[in-house]
């Protein structure tokens, strides 16, 4: 094992930022119907910057890792550089070769976040 995938066990058995906000200023949920992965992020703003940001839902490793991530990454981040992260971006923070039905898994916290932007 590498330590990308040190990296993403770890943040799949103790996720950063799971959980829900009370009353979020946002909030987006996706689904992939393949896999059945479903996750929601929440956002609150202040300033149009972050503030705080939460998800949760039911995802494999590879998902449940890249919100966690994703999460930490966000955090005092303006919607605009929020706007402009791709699946490019996702994939580099993850750090391991993914295949074709891998990398929805990877990207559908990146779908979840540009929804409520």
């Amino acid at each position: 094992m590498n330590i990308y995938q040190d990296i993403i066990l770890d943040h799949y058995h103790h996720p950063h930022n799971q959980g829900r906000l009370i009353k979020p200023d946002k909030s987006g949920k996706v689904s992939n119907p393949l896999c059945g992965d479903k996750i929601e992020m929440m956002i609150d703003f202040e300033k149009n910057k972050v503030k705080e940001v939460k998800f949760h839902g039911e995802g494999c490793v590879i998902s449940t890792a890249s919100a966690s991530m994703l999460t930490d990454f966000a955090k005092s981040k303006s919607k605009e550089e929020l706007k402009k992260l791709n699946s490019k971006f996702i994939i580099k923070m993850l750090g391991i070769d993914l295949g074709m039905t891998r990398i929805k898994c990877a990207v559908l916290p990146l779908e979840a976040l540009h929804k409520l932007l």
